[in-house]
Protein backbone atom coordinates (compact mmCIF):
# COMPACT_ATOMS: atom_id res chain seq x y z
CA UNK A 1 0.00 0.00 0.00
CA UNK A 2 1.13 3.23 -1.10
CA UNK A 3 2.36 6.08 1.44
CA UNK A 4 -0.94 7.83 0.30
CA UNK A 5 -3.12 5.17 0.86
CA UNK A 6 -1.69 4.78 4.04
CA UNK A 7 -2.45 8.68 5.14
CA UNK A 8 -5.82 8.26 4.11
CA UNK A 9 -6.29 5.39 6.48
CA UNK A 10 -4.65 7.29 9.52
CA UNK A 11 -7.37 10.36 9.04
CA UNK A 12 -10.07 8.36 7.18
CA UNK A 13 -11.62 7.88 10.83
CA UNK A 14 -11.58 11.33 12.32
CA UNK A 15 -13.09 12.54 9.12
CA UNK A 16 -15.81 10.13 9.32
CA UNK A 17 -16.59 11.73 12.50
CA UNK A 18 -16.11 15.49 11.59
CA UNK A 19 -17.05 15.34 8.55
CA UNK A 20 -20.66 16.80 8.46
CA UNK A 21 -19.51 19.95 10.74
CA UNK A 22 -16.00 20.48 9.52
CA UNK A 23 -15.23 18.99 5.84
CA UNK A 24 -15.83 21.33 2.89
CA UNK A 25 -17.88 19.18 1.18
CA UNK A 26 -20.22 17.18 2.45
CA UNK A 27 -21.41 13.46 1.14
CA UNK A 28 -24.77 14.25 1.74
CA UNK A 29 -25.41 17.82 -0.01
CA UNK A 30 -27.47 19.07 -2.40
CA UNK A 31 -25.30 17.94 -6.00
CA UNK A 32 -27.05 21.06 -7.62
CA UNK A 33 -25.63 23.38 -5.01
CA UNK A 34 -23.45 26.02 -5.56
CA UNK A 35 -19.28 24.57 -5.39
CA UNK A 36 -15.90 24.93 -6.84
CA UNK A 37 -15.71 21.36 -8.08
CA UNK A 38 -16.98 21.37 -12.13
CA UNK A 39 -16.15 17.98 -13.22
CA UNK A 40 -15.76 14.72 -11.25
CA UNK A 41 -15.78 11.14 -12.66
CA UNK A 42 -13.39 8.29 -12.60
CA UNK A 43 -11.64 6.81 -15.79
CA UNK A 44 -11.34 2.73 -15.92
CA UNK A 45 -9.57 1.35 -19.11
CA UNK A 46 -9.76 4.45 -21.01
CA UNK A 47 -13.65 5.02 -19.97
CA UNK A 48 -15.62 7.35 -17.88
CA UNK A 49 -17.68 4.93 -15.34
CA UNK A 50 -21.28 5.64 -16.20
CA UNK A 51 -23.51 6.97 -12.85
CA UNK A 52 -26.93 7.59 -12.47
CA UNK A 53 -26.44 11.36 -13.21
CA UNK A 54 -23.55 11.12 -15.70
CA UNK A 55 -21.14 12.21 -12.97
CA UNK A 56 -19.74 11.38 -9.59
CA UNK A 57 -21.39 13.72 -6.73
CA UNK A 58 -18.19 14.29 -4.63
CA UNK A 59 -14.34 13.52 -5.14
CA UNK A 60 -15.18 10.95 -1.78
CA UNK A 61 -17.55 9.27 -4.15
CA UNK A 62 -15.61 9.17 -6.76
CA UNK A 63 -12.48 7.82 -4.61
CA UNK A 64 -14.74 4.88 -3.41
CA UNK A 65 -15.27 3.71 -7.03
CA UNK A 66 -11.30 3.66 -7.71
CA UNK A 67 -11.15 1.65 -4.85
CA UNK A 68 -13.84 -0.20 -5.49
CA UNK A 69 -14.00 -0.44 -9.40
CA UNK A 70 -9.99 0.52 -10.32
CA UNK A 71 -8.90 3.38 -12.35
CA UNK A 72 -8.46 6.67 -11.38
CA UNK A 73 -10.47 9.95 -10.36
CA UNK A 74 -9.80 13.11 -12.38
CA UNK A 75 -11.74 15.97 -10.32
CA UNK A 76 -11.95 19.77 -12.25
CA UNK A 77 -12.29 22.91 -9.94
CA UNK A 78 -12.34 26.32 -10.50
CA UNK A 79 -10.87 28.66 -8.28
CA UNK A 80 -11.75 26.79 -4.89
CA UNK A 81 -12.01 28.51 -1.34
CA UNK A 82 -9.79 27.21 1.20
CA UNK A 83 -12.69 25.62 2.95
CA UNK A 84 -13.62 23.64 -0.39
CA UNK A 85 -10.11 22.76 -1.36
CA UNK A 86 -9.55 21.66 2.48
CA UNK A 87 -11.33 18.21 2.44
CA UNK A 88 -10.25 17.56 -0.82
CA UNK A 89 -6.58 17.95 0.30
CA UNK A 90 -6.81 15.94 3.37
CA UNK A 91 -8.76 12.99 1.02
CA UNK A 92 -5.94 12.60 -1.50
CA UNK A 93 -3.36 13.29 0.94
CA UNK A 94 -2.19 16.45 -0.93
CA UNK A 95 0.96 18.84 0.38
CA UNK A 96 0.14 22.01 2.60
CA UNK A 97 2.47 23.28 0.81
CA UNK A 98 1.06 22.76 -2.71
CA UNK A 99 -2.41 22.88 -1.57
CA UNK A 100 -1.64 27.44 -0.50
CA UNK A 101 -0.62 27.69 -4.16
CA UNK A 102 -3.77 26.01 -5.41
CA UNK A 103 -5.88 28.38 -3.52
CA UNK A 104 -3.87 31.97 -3.94
CA UNK A 105 -2.79 31.17 -7.42
CA UNK A 106 -0.26 34.28 -8.70
CA UNK A 107 2.28 31.26 -9.05
CA UNK A 108 5.10 30.82 -11.59
CA UNK A 109 4.98 27.83 -14.05
CA UNK A 110 6.74 24.92 -11.96
CA UNK A 111 7.02 21.58 -11.02
CA UNK A 112 7.65 19.95 -7.57
CA UNK A 113 7.20 16.14 -6.67
CA UNK A 114 5.97 15.82 -2.93
CA UNK A 115 5.88 12.49 -2.05
CA UNK A 116 3.60 10.28 -4.91
CA UNK A 117 1.97 13.26 -6.09
CA UNK A 118 3.16 15.85 -8.82
CA UNK A 119 2.56 19.21 -8.43
CA UNK A 120 2.56 21.66 -11.85
CA UNK A 121 1.54 24.56 -12.48
CA UNK A 122 0.73 26.02 -15.98
CA UNK A 123 0.05 30.02 -16.77
CA UNK A 124 -2.71 29.96 -19.59
CA UNK A 125 -2.58 32.75 -21.65
CA UNK A 126 -5.81 34.13 -24.16
CA UNK A 127 -5.60 36.49 -26.56
CA UNK A 128 -7.59 39.67 -26.00
CA UNK A 129 -9.81 40.95 -29.28
CA UNK A 130 -9.46 44.93 -30.03
CA UNK A 131 -10.63 46.93 -32.87
CA UNK A 132 -7.66 49.19 -32.50
CA UNK A 133 -4.72 48.87 -31.02
CA UNK A 134 -4.01 51.62 -28.14
CA UNK A 135 -2.14 52.59 -25.40
CA UNK A 136 -4.20 51.23 -23.02
CA UNK A 137 -4.95 48.12 -24.97
CA UNK A 138 -4.71 44.87 -23.10
CA UNK A 139 -3.53 42.54 -25.63
CA UNK A 140 -3.11 39.27 -23.65
CA UNK A 141 -5.00 37.86 -20.44
CA UNK A 142 -3.45 35.29 -18.18
CA UNK A 143 -4.83 32.40 -16.03
CA UNK A 144 -3.49 29.70 -13.93
CA UNK A 145 -4.17 25.67 -14.09
CA UNK A 146 -2.79 23.53 -11.59
CA UNK A 147 -2.47 19.88 -11.63
CA UNK A 148 -2.17 17.30 -8.84
CA UNK A 149 -1.27 14.01 -10.49
CA UNK A 150 -1.11 10.80 -8.34
CA UNK A 151 -1.54 7.05 -8.89
CA UNK A 152 -4.79 6.96 -8.84
CA UNK A 153 -6.43 10.62 -9.60
CA UNK A 154 -5.75 13.80 -11.27
CA UNK A 155 -7.25 17.26 -9.33
CA UNK A 156 -6.99 20.36 -11.91
CA UNK A 157 -7.17 23.42 -10.32
CA UNK A 158 -8.18 26.53 -12.50
CA UNK A 159 -7.86 30.20 -11.92
CA UNK A 160 -8.86 32.87 -14.21
CA UNK A 161 -12.22 33.52 -16.79
CA UNK A 162 -10.84 31.19 -19.62
CA UNK A 163 -8.54 28.36 -20.02
CA UNK A 164 -11.74 25.86 -19.51
CA UNK A 165 -10.55 22.24 -19.51
CA UNK A 166 -14.28 20.88 -21.01
CA UNK A 167 -13.09 20.63 -24.31
CA UNK A 168 -10.07 18.92 -23.66
CA UNK A 169 -11.84 16.21 -21.28
CA UNK A 170 -14.56 15.45 -24.30
CA UNK A 171 -11.42 14.43 -26.90
CA UNK A 172 -9.54 12.36 -24.17
CA UNK A 173 -12.65 10.47 -23.75
CA UNK A 174 -13.02 10.32 -27.36
CA UNK A 175 -9.97 8.46 -26.95
CA UNK A 176 -9.88 5.72 -24.63
CA UNK A 177 -6.45 4.24 -25.59
CA UNK A 178 -4.57 7.46 -25.14
CA UNK A 179 -6.79 7.68 -21.60
CA UNK A 180 -5.90 4.07 -20.62
CA UNK A 181 -2.36 5.61 -20.10
CA UNK A 182 -3.81 7.02 -16.52
CA UNK A 183 -3.17 10.38 -14.92
CA UNK A 184 0.44 10.84 -16.70
CA UNK A 185 -1.77 10.91 -20.10
CA UNK A 186 -4.08 13.67 -18.71
CA UNK A 187 -1.05 15.65 -17.28
CA UNK A 188 0.43 15.93 -20.49
CA UNK A 189 -3.04 16.62 -22.63
CA UNK A 190 -3.11 19.64 -20.29
CA UNK A 191 0.32 20.88 -21.13
CA UNK A 192 -0.34 20.26 -24.49
CA UNK A 193 -3.38 22.15 -24.47
CA UNK A 194 -1.42 25.49 -22.51
CA UNK A 195 0.92 25.38 -25.23
CA UNK A 196 -1.10 25.20 -28.31
CA UNK A 197 -2.57 27.77 -26.72
CA UNK A 198 0.30 29.15 -26.68
CA UNK A 199 1.00 29.47 -30.28
CA UNK A 200 -1.70 30.33 -31.18
CA UNK A 201 -1.44 33.75 -29.16
CA UNK A 202 1.79 34.14 -30.61
CA UNK A 203 0.29 34.41 -33.83
CA UNK A 204 -2.27 37.19 -32.85
CA UNK A 205 0.46 38.98 -31.24
CA UNK A 206 2.70 38.96 -34.42
CA UNK A 207 0.25 40.37 -36.33
CA UNK A 208 -0.28 43.56 -33.68
CA UNK A 209 3.63 43.79 -34.15
CA UNK A 210 3.39 43.66 -37.77
CA UNK A 211 0.80 46.52 -37.54
CA UNK A 212 2.44 48.60 -35.20
CA UNK A 213 5.62 48.25 -37.75
CA UNK A 214 3.79 48.79 -40.67
CA UNK A 215 2.34 52.38 -39.27
CA UNK A 216 5.95 53.75 -37.53
CA UNK A 217 7.97 53.21 -41.00
CA UNK A 218 4.91 54.71 -43.24
CA UNK A 219 4.04 58.17 -43.68
CA UNK A 220 2.26 59.91 -40.87
CA UNK A 221 -1.04 61.64 -41.73
CA UNK A 222 -1.54 65.00 -40.86
CA UNK A 223 -1.82 66.34 -37.25
CA UNK A 224 0.06 62.37 -36.62
CA UNK A 225 3.60 63.79 -35.65
CA UNK A 226 6.38 61.10 -35.55
CA UNK A 227 6.76 59.29 -32.53
CA UNK A 228 3.31 59.14 -31.27
CA UNK A 229 3.06 55.47 -31.49
CA UNK A 230 5.70 55.30 -28.36
CA UNK A 231 2.61 54.55 -26.19
CA UNK A 232 1.21 51.88 -27.96
CA UNK A 233 4.77 49.99 -28.50
CA UNK A 234 5.57 50.48 -24.67
CA UNK A 235 1.69 48.75 -24.09
CA UNK A 236 2.34 45.89 -26.64
CA UNK A 237 5.89 45.75 -25.10
CA UNK A 238 4.48 45.14 -21.75
CA UNK A 239 1.74 42.62 -23.14
CA UNK A 240 4.93 40.25 -24.40
CA UNK A 241 6.49 40.78 -21.42
CA UNK A 242 3.32 39.50 -19.65
CA UNK A 243 3.79 36.42 -22.45
CA UNK A 244 7.23 35.58 -21.81
CA UNK A 245 6.75 35.60 -17.70
CA UNK A 246 4.32 32.60 -18.48
CA UNK A 247 6.35 30.47 -21.20
CA UNK A 248 10.29 30.71 -20.07
CA UNK A 249 9.53 29.37 -16.76
CA UNK A 250 7.42 26.48 -18.29
CA UNK A 251 10.60 24.99 -20.26
CA UNK A 252 12.16 23.74 -17.31
CA UNK A 253 9.35 21.49 -16.32
CA UNK A 254 8.58 20.48 -19.27
CA UNK A 255 12.13 18.90 -19.99
CA UNK A 256 12.24 17.37 -16.64
CA UNK A 257 9.02 15.90 -17.90
CA UNK A 258 10.67 14.41 -20.82
CA UNK A 259 13.95 13.66 -20.16
CA UNK A 260 13.77 12.37 -16.58
CA UNK A 261 12.31 8.93 -15.79
CA UNK A 262 9.72 9.44 -13.16
CA UNK A 263 7.29 6.61 -11.27
CA UNK A 264 4.30 8.79 -12.22
CA UNK A 265 4.82 9.58 -15.73
CA UNK A 266 3.80 6.30 -18.06
CA UNK A 267 7.27 6.28 -20.11
CA UNK A 268 4.97 5.27 -23.62
CA UNK A 269 3.46 9.09 -22.04
CA UNK A 270 6.90 10.73 -21.67
CA UNK A 271 7.94 10.37 -25.35
CA UNK A 272 5.19 12.79 -26.19
CA UNK A 273 6.29 15.75 -23.74
CA UNK A 274 9.46 15.93 -25.51
CA UNK A 275 6.78 17.15 -28.77
CA UNK A 276 5.32 19.55 -25.96
CA UNK A 277 8.37 20.71 -25.04
CA UNK A 278 10.21 21.28 -29.11
CA UNK A 279 6.54 23.67 -29.07
CA UNK A 280 7.66 25.38 -26.38
CA UNK A 281 10.97 26.37 -27.13
CA UNK A 282 9.57 27.44 -30.13
CA UNK A 283 7.39 29.62 -28.64
CA UNK A 284 9.66 30.92 -26.71
CA UNK A 285 11.90 32.12 -29.29
CA UNK A 286 9.10 34.10 -30.69
CA UNK A 287 8.60 35.90 -27.71
CA UNK A 288 11.71 36.71 -26.96
CA UNK A 289 12.02 37.82 -31.16
CA UNK A 290 8.64 39.77 -30.11
CA UNK A 291 10.87 41.49 -27.28
CA UNK A 292 13.96 42.23 -29.26
CA UNK A 293 11.59 43.22 -32.16
CA UNK A 294 9.43 45.72 -30.01
CA UNK A 295 12.42 47.39 -28.90
CA UNK A 296 14.22 48.38 -32.24
CA UNK A 297 10.83 49.60 -33.28
CA UNK A 298 10.42 51.78 -30.21
CA UNK A 299 14.29 52.98 -30.94
CA UNK A 300 13.31 53.68 -34.47
CA UNK A 301 10.18 55.71 -33.44
CA UNK A 302 11.98 57.39 -31.32
CA UNK A 303 14.59 58.38 -33.60
CA UNK A 304 12.36 59.24 -35.75
CA UNK A 305 10.54 61.85 -33.72
CA UNK A 306 14.04 63.40 -33.31
CA UNK A 307 14.50 63.76 -36.48
CA UNK A 308 11.14 65.77 -36.43
CA UNK A 309 12.22 68.10 -33.95
CA UNK A 310 15.33 68.55 -35.88
CA UNK A 311 13.60 69.35 -39.02
CA UNK A 312 10.84 71.83 -36.98
CA UNK A 313 14.18 73.39 -35.66
CA UNK A 314 15.69 73.87 -39.18
CA UNK A 315 12.68 75.64 -40.44
CA UNK A 316 12.18 78.27 -37.13
CA UNK A 317 16.20 78.90 -37.66
CA UNK A 318 15.74 79.28 -41.26
CA UNK A 319 12.74 81.96 -41.09
CA UNK A 320 14.38 83.53 -38.11
CA UNK A 321 16.97 84.04 -40.17
CA UNK A 322 14.87 85.60 -42.76
CA UNK A 323 13.44 88.11 -40.48
CA UNK A 324 16.44 88.81 -38.98
CA UNK A 325 17.28 90.75 -41.82
CA UNK A 326 14.07 93.39 -41.83
CA UNK A 327 14.34 93.51 -38.57
CA UNK A 328 17.81 94.80 -38.69
CA UNK A 329 17.34 97.21 -41.04
CA UNK A 330 14.16 98.78 -39.49
CA UNK A 331 16.44 99.00 -36.42
CA UNK A 332 18.39 100.91 -37.90
CA UNK A 333 16.20 103.28 -39.49
CA UNK A 334 14.20 103.27 -36.49
CA UNK A 335 16.52 105.06 -34.47
CA UNK A 336 16.15 108.74 -33.29
CA UNK A 337 18.91 110.20 -35.08
CA UNK A 338 18.67 113.98 -37.41
CA UNK A 339 21.58 113.32 -39.90
CA UNK A 340 20.90 109.83 -41.19
CA UNK A 341 21.72 108.97 -45.14
CA UNK A 342 18.70 108.73 -47.35
CA UNK A 343 15.92 109.80 -44.41
CA UNK A 344 14.86 112.55 -46.22
CA UNK A 345 15.34 111.20 -50.01
CA UNK A 346 12.52 110.82 -52.14
CA UNK A 347 13.13 107.20 -53.11
CA UNK A 348 14.95 106.07 -49.99
CA UNK A 349 11.80 104.67 -48.54
CA UNK A 350 11.39 102.65 -52.22
CA UNK A 351 15.17 101.64 -51.84
CA UNK A 352 15.03 100.30 -48.36
CA UNK A 353 12.12 97.89 -48.74
CA UNK A 354 13.59 96.70 -52.31
CA UNK A 355 16.92 95.68 -50.49
CA UNK A 356 15.02 94.01 -47.94
CA UNK A 357 12.92 91.93 -50.61
CA UNK A 358 16.09 90.91 -52.56
CA UNK A 359 18.05 90.04 -49.23
CA UNK A 360 15.26 87.95 -47.61
CA UNK A 361 14.02 86.31 -51.22
CA UNK A 362 18.15 85.34 -51.39
CA UNK A 363 18.41 83.83 -48.63
CA UNK A 364 15.26 81.86 -48.35
CA UNK A 365 16.65 80.51 -52.07
CA UNK A 366 19.63 79.59 -50.36
CA UNK A 367 17.73 78.03 -47.23
CA UNK A 368 15.49 76.32 -49.50
CA UNK A 369 18.55 74.87 -51.73
CA UNK A 370 20.43 73.27 -49.06
CA UNK A 371 17.28 71.42 -47.73
CA UNK A 372 16.15 73.66 -44.72
CA UNK A 373 13.22 74.61 -45.52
Amino acid sequence: MSMIRDLRAVVRPSLRKTNTLHSSYDTTRDPSASSAVVDCAVYRDGRRLAEVDGTCRTPHEAMLRVREQGGFAWIGLHEPTEEEFAGIAREFGLHPLAVEDAVHAHQRPKLERYDDTLFTVFKTIHYVEHAELTATSQVVETGEVMCFTGRDFVITVRHGGHGSLRALRHRLQDDPELLAKGPSAVLHSIADHVVDGYIAVAGAVQEDIDEVEIEVFSTPDKGSPRGSDAGRIYQLKREVLEFKRAVSPLLRPMQLLSERPMRLIDPDIQKYFRDVADHLVRVQEEVIGFDELLNSILQANLAQATVAQNEDMRKITSWAAIIAVPTMICGVYGMNFKHMPELRWTYGYPMVMGCIGVVCFSIHRMLKRNGWL
